[in-house]
């Protein structure tokens, strides 16, 4: 699934591309693409006809489009999700599944997503926290991006939790944002260990981590994102490159960048995960 980087990459495309055009028409391909808008297809596609954009916003992971009604088009992209602008004629792309037309006659915007595990619905907007969100994410914790991001606050809850630091990380309602790859990236970077206990970090330790994953996610972001395949886009088809400075995740058997042990891959939650055994020991009765 995209992380922050990857999703506010697609973010500033969309405001650059749909922000302020009015949508003429809506076209479902696939009923899927819209499982999650609960009152259906032909409602989804009813409520949008005529309604401006007025600006794309993002909260961690979660991408949404402002509309002018006081709603939200809620973007999830899953594992393979992409919303490109593409040119009005262009050849649909295979795994199309929503389509957007606008007054304009410029562009359209199209939903992509060839596992369909994505998905598109519309919110109500509320306010959580002195931020307008849609209600369907207002549970959602800031980022560490977020200018109003608290770091006190975020210290406090990780520690208050009796769980391994990487499965915090991963808590959305804690902090959202940090996937499996920023995770891994900023833990090396911190030195711990994915399996450290919370409630055994000290307050130094959480803010370092939750530093590092700013730190990293930045520096992401700066290249467009990481891409292993052609699943991850921007609104214009392109990769990001940040694949190429990863220093643990997905490194199993090279040597670690600060002294030369090889990355070890650990089973994680069906996943994996990526640390140096010697920059990041393994705490005692870790598995």
């Amino acid at each position: 699934m995209p992380e922050l980087p990857e999703v506010e990459v697609v973010r500033a495309g969309l405001e650059r591309h749909v922000a302020g055009r009015v949508i003429t028409s809506v076209e479902v391909l696939h009923p899927r693409a819209v499982r999650r808008h609960v009152a259906g297809a032909a409602d989804f596609t009813g409520r949008l006809g005529g309604v401006r954009i007025d600006a794309a916003r993002r909260r961690g992971k979660y991408l949404w489009l402002d509309l002018a009604d006081d709603e939200a088009l809620l973007a999830h992209l899953g594992m393979s999700g992409q919303l490109l602008v593409q040119p009005e004629g262009m050849p649909d792309e295979k795994h199309l599944r929503v389509r957007f037309r606008f007054a304009d006659g410029g562009p359209e915007l199209r939903f992509v997503d060839q596992r369909t595990f994505g998905g598109l619905a519309l919110a109500d907007l509320v306010d959580a926290g002195g931020t307008i969100v849609p209600s369907t994410i207002a549970h959602i914790a800031r980022d560490p991006m977020d200018p109003l991001f608290d770091p006190a606050t975020a210290v406090r809850a990780l520690r208050s939790r009796r769980t391994e630091i990487k499965r915090a990380l991963l808590d959305q309602t804690l902090v959202s944002g940090v996937g499996n790859i920023y995770a891994d990236e900023a833990l090396w970077r911190s030195k711990l260990h994915w399996a450290r206990p919370t409630d055994r970090l000290t307050a130094k330790q959480a803010g370092a981590v939750l530093a590092a994953a700013a730190e990293v996610m930045s520096e992401a972001l700066v290249a467009g994102g990481t891409s292993f395949d052609a699943l991850y886009v921007n609104v214009n088809g392109q990769s990001g490159y940040f694949d190429r400075s990863l220093n643990a995740y997905g490194q199993e058997g090279m040597p670690c960048g600060r002294c030369g042990t090889e990355i070890r891959r650990d089973p994680f939650m069906n996943r994996s995960s990526f640390s140096c055994p010697r920059c990041q020991p393994k705490p005692r009765q870790a598995p």
